[in-house]
């Protein structure tokens, strides 16, 4: 009977071992409260319909994820919260993060346990040097807005330019780009102006903005609740977008923005990653898994998450399953494939995104408001990493 149990006993810790082994940990961190909810909501969705459509099961590895709510821009929050995931519920991976300070604090936790750490929004560019573990499936805004700083001098016509920025990382960081291609090609700043990061009335930035007559002003807001503000402020200060075009990131005009704006939004030039309307093949699958899911449709925030979840199975597959964060940056480093808004890579040297910038306009469609994209830019790599490179 001794040997029996003992037999017994064995078997059971060998199933409890082989079970914990079988599992694979993801905590995801994002804002499911507060002025970002709906960018954090989106962003998730995107990862659970990859989960739906793929299985919860990736090289033998049953995917368990694990999500906390950070609340908004709260860099203390989310630090906290990785550091209990790590510790409490011993996860493997780290996701999510659509704001910049909080991927930035939670950098530090990555660095420390060598987890893998996946930014699926969070944008400005030094956020992947603050941990080897950490790769990025959304952007840079340096990215986009190089892009479009290039296209309003070489292509649009545009000479004169007012910016107004909201005053955080990303924001300085998209205006620097934007500045530096739009000078480069011989354009001229005739003012700037920063706003605080929850700011909600801007009918005196854009009635001085206007004050400058430029030939378009240029907006970055990190979206959230601020782009339909924004755009009742050009309308009430009598902003003509057919006389002084207003140019701006994807935020900008994003699918929550365009509802909440409706015609105020019509002729606002963007840059961006992604759009529901982009045509393809596996595009027009993909929104129409999205539609029938949650019954609205992808957006920028979608996409990031989307192919966040699909970079973790995709590392995983490669790996044959092994969850350390060694293994799996390496495995990421250099990982290719085509997502809904086209092919996409990971610099192996920054293990930040490559992909299609995509410049466009906000038209009436079949009655819809849609943005219409007319100009793309492909094979992009961050140029603030490009530079310090050299």
């Amino acid at each position: 009977m001794r040997l029996l149990l003992k037999g017994f006993a064995a078997i059971s810790a060998l199933l409890a071992v082989t079970g914990a082994q079988a599992q694979v940990k993801v905590g995801m961190i994002v804002s499911y409260s507060g002025q970002f909810a709906d960018t954090g909501i989106q962003l998730d969705n995107g990862f659970k319909l990859f989960m739906k459509q793929k299985g919860d099961t990736v090289a033998g590895k049953k995917i368990e994820v694990i999500r906390k709510d950070n609340g908004g821009i709260a860099p203390d929050v989310a630090k906290r919260l990785a550091q209990e995931l790590v510790v409490r519920d011993k996860v493997d991976i780290l996701g999510g993060f659509e704001l910049t300070p909080n991927a930035l604090a939670v950098g530090d936790v990555s660095a420390e346990a060598k987890k893998f750490m996946v930014v699926m929004n969070a944008a400005t560019s030094i956020i992947t040097t603050k941990s080897p573990y950490m790769t990025r499936t959304s952007v840079t805004t340096p990215m986009l807005n190089d892009a479009l700083g290039t296209w309003a001098v070489k292509s649009g016509g545009i000479k004169k330019v007012y910016t107004l920025v909201s005053d955080f990382g990303p924001g300085h960081d998209a205006v620097a780009a934007f500045k530096e291609a739009f000078v480069a090609g011989g354009g001229t700043i005739v003012g700037s102006a920063l706003f605080p990061v929850a700011n909600m009335d801007f009918g005196a930035f854009v009635q001085a903005a206007k004050d400058t007559n430029p030939d378009a002003i240029y907006i970055w807001t990190p979206g959230g609740t601020q782009p339909a503000a924004i755009g009742k402020a050009l309308n009430e200060r009598g902003v003509d977008t057919s006389k002084i075009k207003i140019l701006g990131q994807d935020e900008l005009t994003g699918v929550s923005a365009l509802k909440s704006m409706g015609d105020l939004g019509l002729g606002i030039i963007t840059a961006s990653m992604y759009d529901f309307n982009l045509n393809n093949p596996l595009n027009a699958e993909f929104v129409k898994a999205y539609q029938a899911e949650y019954n609205r449709e992808p957006d920028i925030f979608s996409m990031g998450g989307y192919d966040g979840a699909q970079l973790i199975y995709k590392a995983l597959e490669k790996t044959g399953g092994k969850a350390d964060g060694e293994s799996l940056i390496a495995a990421a480093k250099g990982m290719s494939w085509l997502s809904p808004r086209g092919p996409v890579s990971i610099d192996p040297e920054t293990r930040d995104i490559v992909l299609n910038v995509y410049i466009r306009k906000v038209e009436k469609v079949n009655g819809q408001l849609r943005n219409v994209e007319f100009a793309t830019v492909e094979n992009v790599k961050d140029p603030v990493k490009a530079k310090m490179a050299k």
